[in-house]
């Protein structure tokens, strides 16, 4: 696929196995997604459907869906008189984002904890083991998706649902950051992915507001490295 985003163009060729049809779209976003994570499609280029269905050989409509699955993710975004260009990532980005999410998470985990009931600690403790299994498929989706649920559950045992809103806000607009993170530890086998949330839930098991809030801050600066690093060796430098 052709980027024409800036003055030096380049050119990558997506590769995909022929698939059913009720699964072109999945393969189509899954081959966009790991194009942009891998820097192949760095900030700013162009994704023209139509250049995209020629290239994976398919119709526009599987391509345009993909793009809005893209776009949902925080991974793309649509300007005027481009249509959909791959998001812009930078460093500051990353850690204004995460130092908000530090104040607002380790608040919200405290008062999780504190407030978690059995059964939201039992939702917990369901949340973690899917999370174990996606871990376990090596599926980077799957696993953030699943600690979004787990900690959903933690910080919607307490009151207050702007703490929540504001949090879940922060998640879709670092959502291409957290793929960097979870991507990382997955390759290099860092059991990050499921040791914080892990105490989490024994943390809310025991109400335990300070180890909530201490588990949540190392998992942040844990992810936050991980994506620091990920982004020095692995995506274009400016």
């Amino acid at each position: 696929m052709e980027d024409t985003a800036g003055p030096s163009a380049r050119r990558t060729t997506m590769v995909m196995t022929p698939a059913a049809p009720s699964l072109l779209t999945d393969q189509v976003f899954v081959t966009l997604r790991d194009m942009i994570v891998n820097g192949r499609l760095p900030g700013g280029s162009r994704l023209r459907i139509r250049q995209i269905a020629e290239e994976v050989g398919t119709s526009v409509m599987p391509v345009r869906e993909a793009i809005r699955r893209l776009e949902e993710a925080g991974l793309a975004v649509s300007t005027p008189h481009r249509g959909a260009v791959v998001r812009e990532v930078s460093k500051d980005e990353l850690l204004h984002i995460y130092d908000i999410r530090m104040l607002l998470e380790t608040d919200a985990a405290a008062r999780g904890a504190e407030a978690a009931s059995p059964d939201q600690v039992a939702v917990m403790s369901d949340k973690l083991e899917l999370l174990r299994d996606a871990v376990a498929d090596r599926d980077v989706d799957g696993a953030l998706d699943r600690d979004e649920d787990l900690l959903r559950a933690l910080y919607g045992s307490q009151p207050n649902r702007h703490l929540v809103e504001l949090v879940e806000g922060l998640w879709h607009k670092c959502r291409i950051f957290k793929i960097f993170g979870a991507k990382t530890a997955l390759e290099s086998g860092d059991d990050a992915l499921w040791v914080y949330p892990t105490r989490l839930v024994e943390a809310a098991r025991q109400r335990d507001g300070r180890e909530a809030a201490a588990a949540t801050r190392e998992s942040l600066l844990s992810a936050r490295g991980r994506i620091e690093s990920f982004m020095s060796d692995s995506l274009p430098q400016e």
